[in-house]
């Protein structure tokens, strides 16, 4: 085991897959010499080469057009978006061709090993342009799976299991956890599994869900609970597509309350699927109407940061008002 923050995790997982596997390729902007905005890919071009991790034009459009091309022929590209917030003029290209791909080929060909890294989220001042957290956008679309870590041990797993999926995955970095957020994390190579998420606290009155940096705003708001003597049960969702719906319906069939909060604003958030999923399989076992706790519908702000985000007093009022329902 090493201690490392979750840029580091991040870095090592890149490291262990470009060592194992010749095809695996880094790029985006300043992803070089540079390492990144962030210094996610510092050191891999000086160890595997210009070759294998190199930058790109500023054109978001053609860093995701270059990886499918690449992914087709099959190579493992891992093209970094430098903000989730930029992601956009590539939508085309990811939802029209990559999550399309092996589907009107008849699997006749794929882009399985597409991985797309990108930091998304608020906590660092960025303002409404370094700010969002575009995760719902691509849950609505079939053929892409989505994933969100929540530390650094998760992240290493997590991306280690992206990079070897059969399918395109979007990996959603939470930004203000990058440095924050440290732990001990296994040396050499391992995976976490895609598609399930993980029951890190049990209890009997409520159940929590969130992912990425939103679980530590859970940790804080659940230990206010339980001193007042609540018992909640906290769920990581961990991947957005496909998602857990068994794990959260075995915990709200036992709890009959559920609490979902995440950074994206309230309208067309993932939250909403969530809710409308689990009320069709839970409807006659719920205590309270299902609570959602998001960011507000506006811009992302930059001097009203704080007042915008679901923080953990907004999400310990909605636990305390579903179990007093």
């Amino acid at each position: 085991m090493a201690k490392m923050n979750m840029l580091q995790a991040i870095n090592d997982a890149l490291d262990i897959a470009m060592a194992s596997n010749d095809r695996v390729l880094c790029f985006g902007e300043d992803v070089g010499i540079f390492g990144g905005v962030f210094r996610a890919t510092s050191n891999l071009q000086q160890k595997y080469g210009k070759d294998r991790c190199f930058n790109t034009p500023l054109v978001e459009q053609g860093i995701i057009g270059f990886a499918n091309g690449l992914a087709a022929q099959g190579s493992f590209p891992v093209a970094e978006i430098q903000f989730a917030d930029y992601i956009f003029p590539a939508f085309d290209q990811i939802v029209n061709e990559s999550a399309k791909f092996r589907y009107r080929s008849g699997n006749l060909f794929n882009v399985g090993g597409l991985t797309i890294r990108s930091p998304y989220g608020g906590g660092i001042a960025g303002g409404l342009y370094h700010s969002q957290s575009p995760e719902a956008y691509f849950a609505h679309t079939p053929g892409l799976k989505v994933v969100v870590p929540r530390n650094p041990h998760q992240a290493k797993g997590l991306l280690l299991a992206a990079i070897n999926d059969p399918n395109p995955t979007l990996f959603f970095e939470p930004k203000r956890l990058y440095r924050a957020s440290t732990g001990e994390v296994p040396e050499g190579e391992y995976r976490l599994p895609l598609g399930e998420a993980e029951v890190l606290k049990e209890g009997t009155d409520v159940t929590v869900l969130g992912w990425g940096a939103q679980m530590e705003v859970i940790d804080k708001a659940v230990e206010m609970a339980e001193k007042e003597g609540f018992s909640c049960e906290v769920i990581d969702l961990r991947t957005i597509l496909p998602w857990d719906i068994d794990t959260v319906a075995e915990s709200v069939l036992k709890t009959g309350r559920l609490v979902i909060t995440h950074e994206a604003p309230l309208t067309g958030g993932f939250a909403g699927e969530i809710a409308a999923t689990i009320q069709e399989r839970c409807f006659l076992y719920l205590e309270s109407p299902i609570a959602r706790v998001t960011g507000m519908d506006t811009p992302f702000p930059l001097v009203l940061e704080k007042e915008h985000f679901p923080n953990h007093l907004k999400v310990y009022e909605a636990i305390r008002e579903s179990i007093e329902f």
